[in-house]
């Protein structure tokens, strides 16, 4: 089974090394990898039995780390992110080249997160990368929100989990488009499409 710690440090020497790592959000455990490395892409696919046309988001820790990996941060979208990062809110950008094409799924955008997780938001200001971050799961399989887990359904397949004590949300984040004429809910999650819209329309 997987290692199971609260080591930072550990955590990052393993994602800069190009393996994955299992790390709390404030909405469930993800599984992360280098988001500008194919070959860690293709392992958190390859692990999660998740079908290659499904795309991956990205997360990190700052909105300037993300506008340097998409095409264009529209205004809508930052007041989406000014109201609810970090939180439980995904954004759907256009994707620059400094995403690999394995992230995209065949397509040209990529979703962006900053989770409302301390441990996480320490862990990713080390990096100089984005990371990958699905749920840490089997594909189809309920998505974890404690380390133990995690370590259930694929602690024999990855190193180390990121213990960051049980996920307070418990279900997945929204999903916010901004590739059309005008904003899209793609998924309803944690944050409703009225204060959506709402924040939208302030």
């Amino acid at each position: 089974m997987a290692q199971i710690g609260t080591d930072i440090k550990v955590a990052a020497s393993i994602l800069q090394a190009g393996e994955l790592v299992a790390i709390p959000t404030d909405t469930v455990y993800g599984l992360a990898g280098n988001a500008f490395d194919p070959e860690a892409i293709k392992t958190i696919y390859r692990v999660k039995g998740r079908p290659m046309d499904k795309a991956l988001i990205a997360q990190t820790d700052s909105i300037e780390k993300i506008k340097t990996f998409v095409k264009d941060f529209p205004a809508s979208a930052e007041k989406l992110a000014a109201k609810f990062w970090p939180g439980a809110l995904t954004l759907v950008l256009e994707a620059n080249d400094r995403i690999p094409a394995e992230m995209l799924a065949g397509g040209h955008t990529v979703g962006v997160r900053i989770c409302n997780h301390p441990v996480t938001l320490q862990l990713l200001a080390q990096l100089d990368f984005p990371v990958a971050l699905p749920s840490a799961n089997l594909h189809s399989q309920p998505s974890p929100v404690t380390a133990a887990e995690v370590d259930e359904q694929l602690g024999d397949q990855i190193e180390y989990i990121l213990d960051g004590e049980k996920c307070d949300i418990g279900f997945e984040s929204t999903i916010v488009g901004f590739t059309g004429e005008k904003p899209l809910i793609l998924r309803q999650g944690a944050i409703a499409a009225e204060d959506i819209f709402a924040a939208l329309e302030a």
